[in-house]
């Protein structure tokens, strides 16, 4: 298998972890906060959406057929992970309430969701790191 291309998902983490150092240093209700923050939470739901894309192909050889595997939810592309063991439960668990918190931004921009988002993005970007490496590895 050739490796996957994992350069874009890295940009996106790049610039999700660029906007949360610049969010944290912001006065908070600046426009300069405000900006930070919409950043922050567009990174999120793009770097969650790659990542879940890269994983599709990470987990291809494992089916027996490409559409089987586009066929799967987000939530079972990360269940798969678990069980070949790219992903142990507790990181399934975290990428759940990740996606579920993303599924929020469709209905909420507001501050609930940015705290939320927030109080979940150090983590997220560690679990990144770790899936960058997973989807890399042979």
């Amino acid at each position: 298998m050739s490796e996957i291309n994992t350069e874009y998902l890295h940009k996106c983490l790049e610039t999700l972890k660029k906007s949360y150092e610049l969010l944290k240093q912001a006065e908070y209700g600046s426009i300069d906060y405000e900006m930070y923050r919409n950043s922050l939470v567009k990174g999120f739901e793009m770097t969650i959406e790659q990542s879940a894309k890269l994983l599709r192909k990470k987990l291809t050889p494992y089916f027996a057929s490409k559409r089987a595997v586009d066929e799967l939810t987000f939530k079972d592309l990360f269940r798969y992970a678990n069980k070949h063991s790219l992903l142990t439960e507790q990181d399934v668990e975290r990428w759940f309430k990740y996606r579920d918190n993303r599924n929020s931004t469709a209905h909420d921009y507001g501050e609930q969701f940015a705290q939320e988002t927030l109080i979940l993005v150090e983590d997220f970007i560690k679990d990144t790191e770790r899936l960058i490496q997973v989807i890399k590895n042979d």
